[in-house]
């Protein structure tokens, strides 16, 4: 199994950018489309934008389109979640995934991290 690591949270005024990182090991990552979930208080963990195995395919929750990217660097085994104009509503737990399939369901993933918080102040 993969296992993965989140860095990067942290708070952060509103409009602000965070960067959040994801470390991979163990499995071959390439054999792996990776995804980024969030999960904040009393709410269930919704998803937020994946990528395919190569990087040339992307997706994202509407909420987040234009203002957060998702890359990842094969070489490294790491994966990215550029997010810019943050609000609020961004506030959560953030994890990274790992699935052998390039779907937006969470239960199709695999190797969760302990997840990294992101707090947006107004």
């Amino acid at each position: 199994q993969v296992q993965l690591v989140e860095s990067g949270g942290g708070l952060v005024q509103a409009g602000g950018s965070l960067r959040l990182s994801c470390s991979a090991s163990g499995r071959t990552f390439t054999n792996y489309a990776m995804g980024w979930f969030r999960q904040a208080p009393g709410k269930e963990r919704e998803f937020v934008a994946h990528i395919s195995w190569s990087g040339t395919s992307t997706y994202y929750r509407d909420s987040v389109k234009g203002r957060f990217t998702i890359s990842r660097d094969n070489a490294k085994n790491m994966v990215y979640l550029q997010m810019n104009s943050l609000k609020p509503e961004d506030t959560a737990v953030y994890y990274c995934a790992a699935s052998r399939r390039f779907t937006q369901l969470a239960s199709q993933y695999e190797g969760w991290g302990q997840g990294t918080q992101v707090t947006v102040s107004s």
